[in-house]
């Protein structure tokens, strides 16, 4: 009998699981610091700080996202 999460399935399963919060959890923090920086009036610089931070964490889901579909191609 094998253990719950030894499989390589369920490995990609649960990269997968951590794929999607990833990806929401950046939208949402992209959205809300978008928000806050109009409320508070932050300079256009601290808000592109914001901007890149988020790309960084969308570009990062692809790669994973990537890998994931290369690990479902084997």
């Amino acid at each position: 009998m094998t253990q719950k999460g030894s499989g390589p399935e369920d490995k990609v399963q649960a990269k997968g699981r951590m794929l999607a919060l990833v990806i929401a959890g950046t939208a949402i923090f992209w959205v809300a610091a978008q928000s806050l920086g109009s409320m508070l009036d932050w300079s256009q610089r601290t808000r592109l700080l914001f901007d890149l931070m988020a790309g960084a964490g969308f570009v990062w889901s692809v790669v994973v996202g990537y890998q994931i579909w290369r690990a479902r191609q084997k």
